[in-house]
């Protein structure tokens, strides 16, 4: 199947137990029932296979961290191949002793690994504390060309960069995935939780309409953490067209699988009615390389 004809997305909202072999069964059905339920594309949250970690600095959690080929990838590749769907998998990475990184594997609709992504930009906020447990990506921006079309993957903050968004889709992609584990601090969502939700999803329908291609972005929900604070993941998973028209929108609060068409030749009529690719000054972005334009 080329690029040009349509496909289906499946996103797979779900909760996280303790329990990492659990998550991984979940995943597990929740794939088998997005593909009966015709998705050829089923994109995982980040970090499925166990509650989000980096919520305090704890040595003990790199435990959690797999190479890749490994566990998650032995039972997901077959799986694939047995359905004929591409699965996209955000994994805990073992590089090597001491060097990890938080990582997306593509797996083809044969059962192949297509290839990893490494988040390139790395928080470190309250309850997300992640530059503790990864090291930056260092393979770039990149598509992957698959048996459903050439997919982009980023990971969660990475959704706020339109720099990355940009290179990944001057890679020819036709759609971003942005698997995520984002949500309140309880104490917060009374006086700031409309906004932070809104603003997560505003910045992604920005990323579709300047890049003129579709973008799908899967959270995790429930609340993780001590009963008087944690995070509280606020779903709300979602795929835009390529001019920001919401095609489909998860609840806030509730397990869901998001089926959704998606048809590249909506791509296509984007482009050619707003140019934004065309009209870009490449000759005159170079400062994009600074930190800051000081005098």
């Amino acid at each position: 199947m080329t690029s040009k004809a349509p496909f289906t997305v499946g996103l797979v909202q779900m909760r996280c137990s303790t329990d990492p072999a659990e998550n991984l069964e979940t995943a597990v059905a929740r794939v088998r029932e997005a593909a009966k339920r015709g998705a050829q594309v089923v994109c995982l949250p980040e970090l499925f296979r166990s509650q989000y970690f980096c919520q305090r600095e704890d040595v003990a959690f790199f435990d959690l961290a797999e190479p890749i080929p490994g566990p998650s990838t032995e039972r997901l590749g077959p799986l694939a191949k047995e359905l004929k769907v591409v699965i996209i998998a955000s994994l805990f990475e073992k590089r090597a002793p001491g060097l990890y990184h938080n990582t997306v594997v593509v797996l083809d609709a044969d059962g192949s690994n297509r290839g990893l992504y490494r988040k390139m930009h790395i928080p470190d906020d309250p309850l997300f504390y992640e530059k503790f447990y990864f090291t930056p990506g260092d393979l770039g921006f990149k598509s992957f060309e698959t048996a459903h079309g050439r997919l982009g993957t980023l990971i969660c903050w990475d959704q706020w960069y339109p720099e990355g968004a940009r290179l990944t889709a001057l890679t020819g992609a036709d759609i971003l995935f942005y698997p995520t584990a984002i949500g309140w601090h309880p104490q917060e969502k009374a006086e700031h939780g409309v906004a932070q939700a809104s603003a997560w999803q505003t910045m992604q329908r920005s990323h579709a309409i300047a890049n003129g291609l579709f973008v799908a972005a899967v959270n995790r929900v429930g609340h993780e953490g001590p009963a008087s604070g944690g995070i509280e993941f606020w779903g709300g998973s979602f795929v835009s067209d390529p001019f920001g028209v919401l095609l489909g929108e998860a609840s806030r609060t509730e397990e869901e699988l998001l089926i959704v068409l998606c048809d590249p030749r909506r791509t296509e009529e984007v482009r050619r009615n707003w140019p934004f690719l065309r009209d870009r000054r490449i000759d005159a972005y170079a400062p994009l390389t600074r930190r800051m334009l000081d005098e």
